[in-house]
């Protein structure tokens, strides 16, 4: 963070100093977690499910903390008081940025894909200047001006992921971080329980759209219609990715080697924002497991092209880009010949549909047999049992050879399963993930492919960790 002092701190928010000194500087972290509090930082005491940050910011005082944002006084520590401290951390990121105008903020949100794509676009612009992006899934209105607020003055690029869960959200945050490049992924069902419809969720999205600082670029995919349709909601340049033969960044000769993983040819061509890039075309071999990230890379591709990176900077970045998010398509191969796939920090219907697409690929190149273990997509309103269903079906259709269901909340998937083939026991459906660990161990065998997926409460994360470790 750059240096601001107590004073400053305190008038931007609209806080009160009881204890600190309207000199003293935070020039370090701002945390919401006391253990990472450390000496000229900002702790800021948010109330959790379990605890409140009030109880602990004697322990980031200890640590060197220069003051905490609170809500009430903490006797001993230097505090700044304010009605809303959620508030207030969005309020201060907010100031941060406007004393940065020489940042560039690249903002994307979707209904899937974002924080791969952020990856992805950090690994492609990182050489070309110094670049801020989200820890994991930060992405929502503590995550996003924690973000924010390691931006320094020498800091040329910052990443900005956004999350929705209702209208207005991304309005709000894109306020904090206003973004000269605005990217929208795709318009999914996820949250659609939050929103009620695809339509809603739309609108929701292409808030950042509206949001675009003039001068800016939006950057739209051309494959998905609702996408598509937000052009209309900006005066700005529009920069449009996909496979469509229209996308001015796009993809072709699309293969998928024996371990899942891309090659594709990536053509750059003139268009609206592209229109200072001569027509170039190169082969990409993506790192990353599944047919959906080309689309991702498609993306993060159209962020090098509004940034002005020439197709070979980008093309390189694409290559030499890792995985870097823990539990997103992980693969790793255990000692006894068992492969885990570990894809469960999160799970909507076009997320799973993709792991399953991708499970089936490597299954048919090895020749080997997959299982499909998965647990409950969460926030699907309405439309959950419908959803559920179509994935155990989908499982059938794809000849996944075993399908492991785990938990109340996604039997429908075992269910539509049965239905659609008529399996016998290569459908099964367990209460518990100890249940599901049991039955795994007991059928596992050397040269099976094993992929592991649920929404993050399902907590399925704990399963694929617990196969890992089993032969270690």
């Amino acid at each position: 963070m750059i240096p601001v002092s107590c004073g400053e701190i305190a008038e931007v928010v609209g806080g009160e100093l009881v204890g600190a000194e309207p000199t003293a500087v935070v020039d370090g972290a701002v945390v919401v977690d006391s253990r990472k509090a450390g000496p000229g930082g900002l702790f800021v005491a948010l109330p959790g499910e379990r605890v409140d940050g009030h109880d602990f910011v004697a322990a980031a005082t200890a640590a060197g903390a220069t003051v905490s944002l609170t809500t009430r006084p903490v006797d001993g520590s230097p505090c700044i008081v304010v009605g809303d401290a959620q508030r207030a951390l969005g309020d201060l990121a907010r100031y941060v940025v406007a004393k940065l105008p020489d940042l560039t903020v690249i903002a994307l949100t979707g209904s899937s894909g974002k924080t791969s794509t952020k990856d992805l676009i950090a690994q492609v612009i990182r050489p070309y200047g110094e670049t801020v992006s989200p820890e994991g899934s930060f992405n929502n209105e503590i995550g996003h001006p924690l973000t924010a607020l390691q931006a320094t003055g020498s800091t040329k690029y910052l990443i900005a992921e956004m999350g929705v869960r209702s209208l207005g959200d991304i309005t709000y945050l894109a306020g904090i971080t206003p973004p000269a490049i605005g990217l929208v992924l795709n318009v999914g069902t996820s949250h659609i329980g939050k929103l009620g419809s695809q339509d809603n969720i739309a609108l929701a999205k292409g808030e950042l759209i509206e949001a675009v600082r003039a001068g800016g670029t939006a950057i739209l995919n051309a494959d998905d219609d609702r996408v598509a349709g937000m052009r209309g909601r900006t005066r700005e340049k529009v920069l449009t990715f996909g496979e469509a033969a229209e996308a001015e960044v796009r993809a072709t000769e699309l293969k998928i080697d024996g371990e899942g993983r891309p090659t594709f040819t990536l053509h750059v061509g003139a268009g609206s924002a592209a229109d200072d890039q001569p027509a170039f075309s190169t082969s990409v071999s993506l790192r990353f497991i599944g047919e959906h990230y080309v689309s991702n890379a498609l993306a993060a591709a159209a962020v090098g092209v509004a940034l002005g990176l020439t197709p070979e900077q980008i093309a390189a970045g694409l290559n030499a880009a890792t995985p870097l998010s823990a539990a997103r398509m992980e693969l790793t191969e255990r000692p006894d010949g068992v492969t885990i796939i570990n894809d469960a920090f999160n799970a909507n219907p076009e997320s799973t549909r993709a792991a399953l697409k991708s499970l089936a690929a490597i299954g048919r190149s090895r020749g080997a047999r997959t299982w499909a273990v998965l647990g409950e997509m969460l926030e699907l309103g309405d439309t959950s049992t419908a959803e559920h269903d179509a994935i155990g079906r989908l499982a059938v259709r794809l000849d996944v050879n075993r399908l492991v269901t785990v938990g109340a909340g996604a039997k429908p998937i075992h269910l539509g399963a049965s239905l659609e083939g008529s399996w016998g026991n290569e459908s099964a459906y367990v209460e518990t993930i100890p249940d599901a660990l049991a039955l795994l161990r007991s059928e596992l065998r050397a040269g099976d492919v094993v992929l592991v997926k649920s929404s993050k409460a399902a907590k399925l994360r704990s399963l694929a960790d617990a196969l890992l470790e089993d032969v270690q």
